[in-house]
């Protein structure tokens, strides 16, 4: 990097593509100070830092790594104080895939049944069957468990196997800063160089160019190799926009696997299942209660009973159906601040149709910004609870009437139109886990 401005330059453009509301209000505020190769040190007033490195640290330290292509210490001072407050940008990298899921943890239906079997299959004896591996399905059903199910089976037949997993996003992360750092040979030799490559969330690398090129490169090279490549997606290849059709066809060539949204009793056998792991004495009617009004989304079960496990823990709270739905409600933004779930579904929205983010929230009325405003409300709707007054705040103060014609509108698309609702899932999972 040729300079301090250059760079924070840079930074600062990756924040903007990220969410351009929240850039506007917060990380406009911020200054750089010095760079050691490092460390990062910023300078915002009090107020500002403590809410960047509270609730948007993440995305500061995401744009960083997209632009240096490694993770760097980031400090955050107010100049008006004598000691600078710190924090690491050494979190948990999403990359990495908990050791808990096995595949005695996961709990197999109809559902997710084949998944389960072809996953297994990899893991006995990878590179000898079904090479690529293609697991898709909605947000919350289970592929990135099954992925570290896979890693770890490996890994205890023979611990020497090298092992890549990756996300989609990351892998664009570390191409872009291969490039604009000058070592691409590493990235080559750090890709192609592995027993095992596992990749969630492959959708992401569609559209970007140099990524693309290179993944399609990689995986000719390891799977000539008997080299296993696990791959897995919201959506089958050929309905993800923008990917090259060289590497759909490459990705449909070995075995497709999808995961549906668990029926009735396989959705009760993981509340059992979550239950028992940490226990909890959940009553029939409860467990019944949940398995019946969370449908689509493993990841809420889950974290259904371990808030009612909190509850109990914590305060000695009974447990019964007022308590679940308590429950589910709290968790229906993932624990993330309800203002900033409907920013980031907005952007997330905008990213999806190419648009703008502030078209999202004018009045602009060509077809291709109405559909994409329209979406962005039916979303936050599913994602929240949030009242369709409420809703009205976030654009522009409209009627509310618009807010429920959107509403039934999009309701009446989704449910006709099976490209559209997983469109609609990609966004929320987007939006809530980056």
């Amino acid at each position: 990097m040729d300079s301090l401005k250059e760079m924070w330059s840079l930074v600062n453009q990756e924040l903007r593509r990220s969410n351009e509301i929240i850039y506007s209000i917060w990380f406009t505020r911020l200054d750089i100070v010095d760079f050691d190769g490092a460390t990062v040190t910023l300078s915002a007033s009090d107020f500002i830092k403590q809410t960047v490195e509270k609730q948007f640290f993440g995305e500061l330290s995401d744009a960083f790594k997209t632009v240096l292509g490694f993770d760097v210490r980031i400090i955050i001072i107010d100049p008006d104080k004598a000691q600078p407050v710190s924090q690491s940008a050494d979190k948990e990298q999403p990359s990495q895939i908990t050791d808990s899921n096995t595949f005695d943890s996961f709990v197999v239906g109809s559902s997710n049944r084949f998944a389960y079997n072809a996953a297994k299959a990899v893991a006995d004896k990878p590179g000898s069957v079904y090479n690529p591996l293609y697991i898709w399905g909605s947000s919350g059903l289970g592929k990135t468990h099954l992925l570290s199910a896979i890693k770890n089976a490996i890994l205890e037949n023979d611990p020497d196997k090298r092992i890549i997993y990756t996300r989609g996003e990351d892998l664009v992360n570390l191409i872009v800063g291969g490039i604009r750092n000058g070592t691409m040979g590493a990235v080559h030799d750090k890709l192609r160089n592995c027993d095992v490559m596992l990749v969630d969330d492959i959708q992401f690398i569609a559209g970007k160019d140099s990524t693309e090129e290179e993944f399609f490169h990689t995986f000719n090279v390891l799977t000539a190799g008997n080299k296993q490549v696990v791959l897995t997606s919201d959506t089958p290849p050929k309905n993800i926009p923008l990917l090259e059709e060289r590497l759909a066809t490459r990705f449909e060539q070995g075995l497709m696997a999808d995961i549906q949204p668990p029926d009735f009793e396989t959705r009760l056998a993981i509340i059992s299942s979550k239950s028992e792991a940490i226990g909890l004495d959940l009553p029939h009617d409860v467990a019944d209660f949940i398995a019946e009004k969370v449908k689509t989304n493993i990841r809420q079960l889950e974290g259904t009973v371990k808030k009612i496990h909190a509850l109990v823990t914590l305060e000695g709270t009974s447990v019964n159906i007022a308590m679940a739905q308590n429950a589910i409600s709290d968790l229906a933004s993932e624990g993330m601040p309800v203002n900033e779930l409907v920013n980031k579904i907005i952007s997330e929205t905008a990213r999806t149709f190419g648009l703008p983010v502030n078209d999202i929230i004018s009045k602009k009325k060509d077809s291709k910004t109405a559909k994409a405003r329209q979406i962005a409300i039916y979303s936050i709707r599913e994602a929240t609870e949030l009242t369709q007054q409420e809703i009205c705040e976030f654009f522009g103060g409209r009627d509310r009437t618009t807010i429920h014609y959107a509403l039934n509108k999009t309701a009446v698309m989704v449910e006709k139109d099976p490209s559209l609702r997983r469109s609609v899932d990609s966004i929320i999972k987007n939006a809530k886990e980056h």
